[in-house]
């Protein structure tokens, strides 16, 4: 089972907004910077973010994107939905014809997997997520280095 990086990049960047949201609106090239993502994956990303209503955007000097609800009400799974990722663990992606078009052996073990990491991804919030204090450690030392690198 692997999530790609599309998914881990939303989530990465819905963090990156969760945790300065209270600067106004993030700029994707603040994101790029800060989480070495590109600019256009982030700006294909953010389109269907704000597709799927998590994010909205503010045009002008200023603008950026932010949070369209409450971080509280954002599950993990919500952002790794809205930019179409499956998290499934089975090998036919959950359409039972795993070996020659037939039920493999291990399906039943591989859908509860992923029933599983579904429920996880589910039960936690963005506003949790971003809570932790090791997530807060790296989002202060990434700004710091962000800093020190405009102030140069």
């Amino acid at each position: 089972m692997k999530l790609s990086t599309k998914g881990r990049y939303a989530v990465t960047a819905m963090f990156d907004i969760a945790l300065h949201h209270h600067e106004g609106p993030v700029s994707l090239s603040d994101i790029s910077e800060r989480q070495g993502i590109s600019l256009s994956y982030l700006e294909q990303l953010f389109a269907r973010l704000r597709g799927q209503g998590l994010v909205k955007s503010t045009r002008g000097p200023g603008g950026g994107y932010s949070l369209a609800m409450d971080s509280e009400r954002i599950a993990i799974a919500d952002v790794i939905d809205a930019v179409d990722e499956n998290v499934d663990a089975t090998r036919c992606g959950g359409t039972t014809d795993c070996q020659n078009h037939r039920r493999c052996l291990t399906h039943g073990l591989w859908e509860d997997l992923s029933d599983q990491i579904r429920g996880y991804l589910s039960g936690i919030s963005l506003a949790q997520a971003v809570s932790e204090m090791h997530v807060r450690q790296v989002s202060d030392r990434q700004d710091h280095q962000l800093h020190h690198v405009e102030t140069v």
